[in-house]
């Protein structure tokens, strides 16, 4: 065993002296005779073979170079996975990331305490501009630059070239996870949360062109992968599938708050699936999630279209009318936007079918037969024994706001629900605070009032008045709807009801006419609801010196009739070319349903209440 020793001296500027010894000690291997000998012709071929399998040494990695990085600024409020999808873009190959970089300018501007304040403003640039135009927007190692930010620390003093600059998106995640969680650091506020500041940062992009793609935390967990490629997408990125795994641990790019908040997702490789149950809610936090939740339901309902969401949805149904898409609604004494526009849970409509409503028209700046449609509210409201119903001049004043809101004063329909109001418990006892509901939408006539409509006679009769009297305007329509079905299955308009003694009611939606040599013939109304446009029809039957008989009338004279048409607010006057199969007269509008719609136009332009409108317009 040899010994060898390396002395070093070196002579610092404080001309201080010092020694160093090393000492190291090195075995000496014998070399045999054997070592030095040339190798055989095999042992050459075989080392040859081995030097031919022995895989080639990667390229030296090309030196880094600085580039101008595409940012991603991803916005979020606290504790909604922003960490965890964080670490998921570290993971690429292509991706540099920044953990809240405004933060330090969030404590110098607020003034906001955190138990590792000062630790944080001396080790992160607190000017935030600096730090947008030196930091966000500086050069990097990589093509693309993630910056994880939280929404309240965009702050007024800050560049615009945050917002206009870099690609965006939002990261959601319900108030009732946040709280929760929130609460076990610091005591949650509707401040600290900074959910409104997240609207405003969406709303800011709309206004800049830019809607941002917006995620929900809840669909992270549930499906990462659809998810996050779903948001590659959205973003103009390629996905990379080792965004799905992380190591456990800190991560060198971590905030130095990470021992506060990153406890969990240190624990964590990947995104964990969501509990089945929730933790108890810590009520005391009730009136908190009150106020925040509408920001994320607004939020919610801009979830991107294209990211995958792991529970089955069926797409909004298109709309006959496009511009009903945007409308306001009348719901208990306030006006509110379509999809704003609810009722609770508890409410006697949603409990039970416990309401009353009403269809009318608008036609040429005035609602057609109001008085009336109001009359038969109020008996309705009466015989389901309503109290503190609101009064008729509240009503009309409703109808009228919703209709000037809308800017609707012609072709346009009303639908007007009275509920008995809000449950305090379940169970078939009457509450009664009541609230009104009034949806007022672009409708024209719901159909072919030019061509005609087929029917078919349903097997679901009539409700008698021994069950449920049909004279009463109520909601409880599973009798009608039932009948409807069969019409759609039929492929027909709609569907012929009988009542128990197999005598025509009416349509599962309207009242019904026919035609037979000449005379006008209607069902008795004890079966069917007896309709405001059905008495105004036998009004103008009457006034067009045609004969009008009310009476039972059976199937086969429907089948046999000359013409046939029904009545309805949203269909008005309705020919019917078809029943059952069977050709009603010659296939065509009969001359006395032409009568009566020429008639019936002449006073819909011609009456109505006049919808007022304000002395400037």
């Amino acid at each position: 065993m040899g010994l060898s020793q390396v002395k070093v001296e070196a002579n610092p500027m404080n001309n201080r002296r010092f020694n160093l010894t090393l000492k190291k000690r090195v075995r000496v291997s014998p070399i045999t005779i054997d070592a030095i000998l040339p190798p055989s012709r095999a042992e050459q071929r075989e080392r040859e073979r081995a030097l031919r399998r022995r895989p080639m040494p990667p390229p030296p990695p090309e030196p880094e170079t600085e580039t101008e990085p595409v940012v991603i600024h991803a916005w979020s409020a606290p504790r909604s996975l922003s960490t965890s999808l964080m670490y998921s873009f570290a993971q690429r190959d292509d991706m540099e990331v920044l953990d809240e970089p405004l933060y330090a300018n969030f404590l110098r501007v607020t003034g906001v305490d955190r138990p590792y304040r000062e630790e944080l403003l001396s080790s992160m640039d607190p000017d935030g501009n600096k730090v947008i135009s030196e930091v966000i927007f500086g050069p990097g190692k990589r093509k693309y630059r993630y910056c994880k930010h939280i929404a309240k620390q965009r702050l007024p003093n800050l560049s615009s070239d945050l917002m206009k600059k870099g690609k965006h998106f939002i990261l959601i995640r319900n108030p009732l996870n946040i709280l929760p969680s929130f609460d076990k650091v610091v005591p949650p506020s509707f401040f600290e949360l900074g959910i409104a500041e997240l609207v405003s940062i969406y709303s800011a992009l709309c206004e800049l062109g830019s809607p941002p793609p917006v995620i929900d935390a809840d669909d992270l967990q549930q499906d990462p992968e659809a998810v996050l490629s779903g948001l590659c997408e959205d973003l103009g990125i390629p996905y990379q599938p080792q965004m799905l795994q992380w190591e456990a641990g800190p991560k060198d790019f971590d905030g130095i708050w990470a021992p506060w908040w990153y406890r969990s997702v240190h624990k964590s490789t990947g995104f964990s699936m969501p509990r089945r149950y929730p933790l108890t809610f810590p009520f005391a936090l009730y009136d908190l999630l009150e106020q925040i939740l509408p920001f994320y339901n607004m939020l919610k309902r801009h979830v991107s279209k294209t990211i995958g969401s792991p529970q089955p949805t069926l797409p909004d149904p298109p709309l006959p009318v496009p511009e009903n898409k945007k409308i306001l609604v009348w719901v208990g004494d306030e006006l509110l936007p379509r999809d704003s526009a609810k009722v609770s849970v508890f409410d006697s409509v949603v409990q039970g079918g416990d309401a009353v409503w009403e269809g009318l028209r608008i036609y040429d700046g005035k609602v057609f037969k109001l008085d009336e449609h109001l009359d038969r509210l109020f008996d309705s409201a009466k015989a389901m024994a309503f109290s503190n119903v609101p009064s008729r001049d509240w009503i009309k004043d409703a109808i009228f706001r919703t209709l000037n809101a809308n800017g609707m004063f012609n072709n346009a329909h009303i639908r007007l629900t009275l509920t008995r109001g809000k449950k305090v418990t379940s169970g078939m006892s009457p509450a009664f605070n009541l609230y009104g509901c009034t949806l007022i939408e672009w409708k024209p006539p719901v159909y072919d009032n030019s061509h005609g409509i087929k029917l078919v006679t349903a097997t679901t009769r009539r409700n008698s008045p021994n069950s449920i009297d049909s004279k009463i305007h109520h909601n409880n329509l599973i009798n009608n709807i039932l009948a409807k079905i069969e019409g759609n299955l039929a492929q027909a308009e709609d569907a012929i009801m009988l009542d128990k003694d197999g005598f025509v009611s009416e349509t599962n939606a309207t009242n019904i006419f026919m035609v037979k040599k000449g005379i006008v013939l209607t069902p008795h109304a004890e079966y069917c609801l007896p309709g405001i446009t059905r008495a105004t029809v036998m009004d103008l039957v009457v006034k067009e010196s045609l004969v009008l008989h009310e009476r039972r009338i059976s199937l086969s004279e429907f089948h046999a009739a000359d013409e046939v048409w029904t009545t309805g607010t949203m269909g008005e006057i309705t020919p019917v070319v078809m029943i059952d199969g069977r050709e009603i007269g010659d296939g065509k509008i009969g001359l006395i349903t032409r009568q009566i719609q020429n008639a019936y136009k002449v006073i819909t332009a011609g009456s109505g209440v006049t919808i007022p409108r304000n002395a400037d317009e």
